[in-house]
């Protein structure tokens, strides 16, 4: 198993494996699914920017399910049903950023918060560069929070969730703007945590090596 591989539970699943196998016998690869995963984001961001009542949240929320989906069957295609590729690790990376970058920032002009959002977005990228660039220096990628991608997409689902009641009845949209206010705040504490990670690693590392 690769050790830079995110840990999902659900992979042992019995219905993923499932999907996994169908997937696989239509010989469908997994860089075509990351790529749906970007459509899927676009989807959620452009319905909440349209629409940033019920309706909007409730298909927002439909597309970032389907992002995640697209991003555990992507790499089960690949591990699991052995259709890697020697470009699978581009396209298992930069789908997932501009998927991330497309709800987050949409999320912010849904809510008046233009700025904020692109904020947020270009924090949540540095978490991954800076775990990435963790891999580059010859280490175990981590994949710890406190907002890692999981973690965003958890905080914007409940956030979009509150939404529909809060706006049905009040007509206002404050969780959504602690949504965004928690993913900046807490992708920022992470690119801080991991690089921390980072540095005491290549500690352990040197005095190992003395």
């Amino acid at each position: 198993m690769d050790e830079n591989r995110r840990p999902i539970k659900t992979r042992s699943a019995g219905w993923a494996r499932r999907v996994t196998d169908g997937l696989v016998k239509r010989d469908i690869s997994p860089n075509q699914i990351s790529v749906v995963s970007m459509v899927f984001a676009l989807f959620g961001a452009l319905t909440l920017w349209i629409d940033n009542g019920v309706a909007g949240s409730v298909f927002c929320i439909i597309g970032i399910q389907l992002r995640l989906l697209c991003n555990l069957f992507d790499g089960m295609v690949a591990i699991e049903g052995g259709k890697q590729s020697a470009i699978g690790s581009l396209y298992n990376e930069f789908p997932d950023r501009v998927a991330d970058s497309l709800l987050i920032v949409g999320l912010g002009y849904a809510i008046g918060q233009a700025d904020l959002g692109w904020f947020a977005a270009l924090a949540a990228a540095l978490t991954a560069y800076v775990r990435v660039f963790g891999g580059a220096l010859g280490l175990k990628q981590s994949f710890m929070g406190p907002m890692a991608k999981q973690h965003r997409m958890a905080v914007m689902t409940v956030a979009l969730l509150l939404n529909v009641f809060e706006t049905s009845v009040y007509g206002t949209h404050h969780a959504l703007l602690i949504a965004l206010l928690i993913i900046a705040v807490g992708s920022v504490a992470t690119c801080v945590t991991r690089t921390l990670a980072i540095s005491k690693q290549l500690k352990g590392n040197a005095h190992v090596d003395q």
